[in-house]
């Protein structure tokens, strides 16, 4: 499904599965396929007593989950992701507020729901990884690796916007936040606060006038941008942020060296924690003056109704800026304007970095899960096969913590998963709906839950999902 566009919504399959034979012992396993800011793929397995450990079907020490909650919350925490903070705000205002609400709606249920039930229940049944559940139909086993190696180039950037937001917490625990005035030691003198750009720049956007604290805090303390000349020319790692980018692998690798017995526990915190945060930033912010009035501005599908709503007497287009800028620019430089600054700041960034982690621990798993599916003597040596994935993400990673680094980090970002996702997961469409057949699936499905899917479900698995996946293909294409 794409994220940013289309929801992530667990279907029915979700539910406990009915068992083939009331005699036997079930037991849930899933693995995570993801690409973090195009479509994502989730697939879960069912294991039945001749399947489990011993069984003649099934190697030796193969991961099951310890509980469904287990099972539940990692679905949860996979679903949402950094995107839905940083770029489902700034393409929903970009494309109309509430306007663009209603094709989101639309593509939600003729392909978002759709695909998403059925990589769920094509994972579930063949109890395979990405590439291994191709062999339904072992011409299309090539998808299967796409998806893994899409996923191994996500992680090479996706871990560096978590290291971003530990670098963010960090600084937060001072009295003073560090991106609100401009005497510090990165600064340019052409920095100027919000309220001097109000009086002294009115005819200019305020997200073109990149010399205020906020955005130079970023671009010139954080990544230091202003020490690089281009691609041509990024430097060597930044120290600081390799060292926050190590910490981060190194939870990566804790969380799942031992497979889902061990990340199965992470997402106790990581899938919660982000929703207790939001829920506390929301109930703050629906207190603050004028609240209302921009949520309304916000999504109202009045285009001329937008220009009106303001923050400090800028209007709303003027901050909605894309991005990373969003979250490291504009979300640091409103948390600023709160009373109790650092605290709020230290709950915002808890939250990016729970949102980062079980996410990545996702993207990590089905490149982890896939490969050792495909070869089983990695099998004995999870552990060791799990520090060299890793350790390589690590190591191209910080091409990405150099002073021109954000230029690598941009060059991944746009062009390693955009394109080839959606032509990925068309491709797995056809694979699944005309050559191995709707009615094989269903009949599948039928085998785990008890009944067949319902017209809806098949008439967009056989057309109307592909046909909206081979628009956006053509789309993407057209704009590239």
């Amino acid at each position: 499904m794409i994220k940013g566009k289309l929801p992530s919504l667990m279907s029915s399959v979700v539910a406990p599965v009915q068992e083939f034979n009331r005699m036997e012992t079930k037991k849930v396993e899933l693995i995570l396929v993801k690409e973090q800011n195009g479509v994502q793929f989730t697939n879960s397995t069912l294991l039945s007593s001749s399947q489990l450990p011993g069984g003649e079907d099934e190697p030796v020490n193969r991961e099951t989950w310890a509980k469904k909650i287990d099972f539940l919350l990692s679905v949860v925490g996979f679903a949402v992701d950094l995107a839905n903070v940083w770029r489902f705000p700034y393409l929903c205002y970009r494309n109309g507020g509430g306007a663009f609400l209603v094709p989101y709606l639309f593509f939600m249920f003729i392909a978002g729901m759709p695909l998403f039930y059925m990589e769920l229940a094509l994972g579930q049944y063949n109890r395979e990884g990405a590439a291994g559940v191709w062999k339904i139909c072992p011409i299309f086993k090539g998808v299967g690796f796409t998806v893994i190696l899409i996923a191994l180039y996500v992680g090479f950037y996706y871990n560096v916007i978590i290291a971003w937001a530990l670098y963010y917490l960090y600084a937060s625990f001072t009295m003073e936040l560090p991106w609100i005035h401009c005497n510090n030691s990165w600064n340019s003198p052409n920095c100027s606060d919000f309220n001097n750009f109000i009086q002294q720049n009115t005819s200019t956007k305020y997200y073109e006038y990149k010399s205020n604290p906020a955005a130079e805090y970023y671009e010139r303390g954080v990544l230091h941008l202003h020490e690089s000349a281009g691609i041509h020319d990024i430097g060597k790692p930044r120290w600081q942020l390799t060292c926050c980018l190590f910490v981060v692998i190194v939870i990566l690798y804790f969380s799942l060296w031992k497979g889902v017995r061990t990340s199965g526990k992470v997402v106790w915190i990581t899938a919660t924690m982000p929703y207790i945060v939001l829920t506390i930033l929301l109930l703050r912010g629906v207190t603050l003056p004028g609240a209302i009035d921009g949520i309304k501005a916000y999504l109202s599908v009045d285009f001329l109704r937008l220009r009106k709503a303001s923050r400090h007497g800028v209007a709303l287009e003027d901050v909605a800026t894309g991005e990373a800028g969003l979250v490291f620019i504009i979300y640091p430089e409103a948390i600023a304007t709160l009373p109790g600054s650092s605290i709020w700041s230290v709950i915002f960034f808890i939250m990016l970095l729970t949102l980062g982690l079980d996410s990545a621990m996702g993207g990590m798993e089905s490149v982890i899960t896939g490969l050792i599916d495909e070869f089983k003597l990695l099998r004995n040596h999870r552990e060791i096969f799990t520090l060299f994935i890793i350790t390589i993400t690590f190591l191209v990673s910080l091409f990405c913590v150099t002073n021109g680094g954000i230029y690598v980090f941009t060059l991944l970002d746009k062009f390693s998963a955009e394109t080839s996702i959606l032509f990925g997961v068309l491709i797995e469409t056809i694979g699944v709906s005309w050559f191995y057949g709707v009615d094989r699936f269903s009949d599948d499905i039928e085998k785990m839950i008890g009944k067949r899917p319902g017209l809806y479900w098949r008439l967009c698995w056989k057309i109307v999902s592909p046909c909206f996946l081979l628009v956006s293909q053509k789309m993407c294409i057209f704009q590239k």
